[in-house]
């Protein structure tokens, strides 16, 4: 179970936006954020610029929408996508780096950064590796105080959050493969990316009513959230996200922001 409760039928909408840096841009930020409730927000180490941080985060701020700061490793050439292993004192100052500049953005737009989730590589490998995730968590700790820390049910992520007296969100992917444990299927494996829209609609609906969802394999997992992730770098994803967003209000799902 999660810190913050889960309540039947009520879930977040999150989406990664900022994804771009100088004249390169990869998400359609406006777009999304006329959808999600929550942004999580490239903080420079694998995308995302000052410009584009503050840009977000005016536009997240004047909509409503809940800031959060997408925490990566130092991979911009990789879009933090690629393993690497970093001491857990130079993660942890990393981690508070990024929050910190994303945090200056987010009060001169009138707002905070609301919670931290890690990106890519660094996402997964806080699920088994608990130095990796303890770094994270030290990180949060020194820049953001009790920020609630966003990522996959079980992990070890979750498991130093909690230690550290962190609140913590358990989230699920509509747009992801999932293995029978319950973690995400990796990418370089095809059909990591659930690119079916009515399949993708199909599986927000199962996981914010059901707390479930077929795996890979075609066996039910349990994947209780608060928190649902449509990716913005997918072809579509903001009509996507409008979809999913009116088929679950229509099923009775009330969609909001977990803070």
């Amino acid at each position: 179970m999660s810190d913050l409760a889960v309540q039947p039928a009520v879930i977040d909408l999150n989406a990664d936006l900022g994804e771009g840096f100088g004249r390169w841009r990869l998400t359609d930020d406006d777009a999304l954020l006329s959808v999600v409730t929550s942004a999580n927000v490239a903080c420079g180490f694998h995308a995302g610029d000052p410009g584009t941080m503050r840009r977000v985060c005016e536009r997240a701020a004047a909509g409503g929408v809940v800031i959060g700061a997408q925490v990566s490793y130092r991979d911009l050439a990789g879009f933090g996508r690629r393993a690497m292993d970093v001491p857990a004192d130079e993660l942890a100052d990393e981690i508070s780096y990024q929050i910190g500049a994303l945090e200056v953005f987010a009060r001169a737009a009138g707002a905070r950064v609301g919670y931290v989730k890690p990106h890519g590589a660094l996402y997964n490998r806080c699920v088994h590796d608990a130095e990796q995730a303890a770094g994270v968590v030290a990180g949060v700790r020194a820049a953001g105080g009790s920020l609630p820390v966003l990522g996959l049910p079980g992990s070890r992520l979750h498991e130093a959050a909690r230690a550290a007296g962190l609140p913590v969100v358990e989230e699920a992917f509509a747009d992801r493969a999932y293995t029978a444990e319950g973690t995400l299927v990796p990418r370089r494996e095809p059909g990591a990316v659930v690119e079916d829209p009515e399949e993708v609609v199909g599986r927000a609906l199962a996981i914010a009513r059901d707390g479930a969802v077929r795996s890979h394999g075609g066996t039910p997992v349990t994947v209780r959230a608060r928190s649902l992730c449509l990716h913005g770098d997918t072809p579509g994803a903001a009509a996507l996200a409008r979809r999913v967003k009116a088929e679950l209000a229509a099923a009775g799902v009330t969609v909001r922001s977990f803070v």
